[in-house]
């Protein structure tokens, strides 16, 4: 498994693309913006997309989702309780486009010979998910290094996010994490410094 991080946009975004070395298929993870910059790393490493993944709803995590979903024809999945988070006046709505895949706690997509497992890790927003894939979790805006996601906006609850921090903490061994924003880390290190981590599992 490669995983490549591409930091898009104003605000930041972590983009993964992350491929099946033996199948050359990938998976799109949170295009946020710059499609030409995602669709050139792409192209220029004769990738085939199988699937565009959506951590949630924000809009600066589908910036550029019609432009990489026109290019690849690659189906799109996110959970159905974030269709309509992400707006903030922003003109392109995800209600506003078809052929949406809805994926839900438990769910497996397959990516070549790579399975990405739907965790549902609310608390950012309702329909926030982590993906996990071999020994990586992709976990958008929930965990992120020394820190976890804002619950202050539309849809955010710190109860729910507390609660995703437990789970993710009692996951057995240790993880690759890979958040929606700044540097990745490991789980095992969050566990030790992160101290919304720390506080969700009462271990201070």
């Amino acid at each position: 498994m490669l995983i490549k991080t591409l930091t898009v946009g104003m605000l930041g975004t972590n983009c993964y693309i992350v491929t099946d070395e033996k199948t050359l298929q990938c998976a799109i993870i949170d295009p946020g913006a710059e499609s030409s910059v995602i669709l050139d790393y792409v192209e220029s490493n004769k990738l085939e997309t199988a699937a565009i993944f959506l951590t949630h709803g924000h809009f600066d995590h589908y910036m550029a989702l019609r432009e990489v979903m026109d290019a690849t024809g690659a189906p799109v999945y996110i959970n159905a309780l974030d269709i309509n988070v992400g707006g903030w006046g922003h003109k392109r709505k995800l209600s506003a486009i078809e052929g949406l895949n809805w994926y839900n706690e438990g769910d497996v997509v397959k990516v070549g010979g790579l399975e990405f497992t739907v965790l549902e890790t609310p608390g950012h927003s309702p329909g926030s998910v982590t993906l996990k894939c071999e020994n990586a979790l992709f976990t958008g805006d929930t965990l992120f290094r020394d820190d976890c996601g804002r619950t202050d906006l539309s849809g955010g609850n710190m109860e729910d996010m507390l609660e995703s921090l437990r789970r993710l903490s009692a996951l057995e061994g240790d993880y690759e994490v890979y958040p929606g924003h700044a540097e990745s880390t490991t789980l095992d290190r969050e566990r030790i410094f992160n101290y919304s981590m720390k506080s969700a599992t009462g271990d201070m």
